[in-house]
């Protein structure tokens, strides 16, 4: 249930564990973890190296299973979907940013923020104007035609970045989307991210080390050991 005048939760986390078997030992990486995104919000997902920042991002995205909790997007409970439901759900609802592009090689920059529409049945005419609109907001008219050899560290990710708008979803889902930029590329990436998340009208949980784009959330929450430091 919401406070009246809150929007609903995109992602509902309730009692998230995840625990995994090492060399005969087993290691609780997610300790029952009670996280909130609403609707429209930008919350900054920080923490240690091995406080589980990841692991819960691959829960949420449906990327990973053996897991037990709850998870929701869009108010629908997604633990008794089978794995069919789980990728119509991934893409119909969900993008994702990663710390390393993950482009297509052979594809070009238009091609590869065109793929994820074609998959989800857009018209091929629908999906290059959707893909021209994003990545012309993100400053890369000129590169449309470019494979990702042919751009910069920065300009392929502004490339994964408008991939994971394309069919504009609920929910963005970002691990270190800054994490293999330099310091002053890291920065114009943040703030075309921060900026076309925003006007998109989605919600986002980023993790990150970078302090800057922790800042430039509207909301911070810490993982420690597994757990929620303070109220999610």
């Amino acid at each position: 249930m919401t406070e009246a005048g809150e929007p609903q939760p995109v992602l509902e986390i309730r009692g998230l564990c995840r625990t995994f078997v090492q060399g005969g030992e087993a290691i609780e990486v997610l300790r029952g973890v009670d996280l909130d995104v609403r609707a429209g919000e930008i919350v900054g997902l920080v923490g240690p190296s091995g406080s589980g920042k990841s692991t819960l991002l691959q829960a949420a995205g449906l990327l990973e299973g053996g897991w037990t909790g709850r998870i929701a997007i869009a108010g629908r409970a997604v633990d008794r979907l089978d794995e069919r439901a789980r990728t119509a759900l991934r893409r119909e609802r969900l993008g994702f940013v990663y710390q390393f592009h993950h482009l297509l090689p052979d594809f070009t920059a238009l091609e590869n923020v065109m793929m994820p529409q074609l998959i989800a049945g857009r018209p091929t005419a629908a999906a290059r104007a959707r893909a021209t609109e994003l990545l012309v907001r993100l400053g890369l008219g000129p590169r449309l035609g470019h494979r990702p050899a042919q751009l910069s560290g920065g300009e392929q990710q502004r490339v994964a970045v408008a991939r994971a708008l394309a069919n504009r979803p609920l929910l963005v889902l970002a691990d270190e989307p800054t994490g293999n930029l330099d310091e002053a590329t890291g920065r114009r990436m943040l703030a075309a991210f921060l900026d076309l998340v925003r006007s998109e009208g989605s919600a986002a949980l980023v993790a990150t080390h970078d302090p800057d784009l922790a800042r430039a959330t509207d909301r911070i929450v810490e993982l420690h050991e597994g757990q929620v430091a303070g109220r999610p």
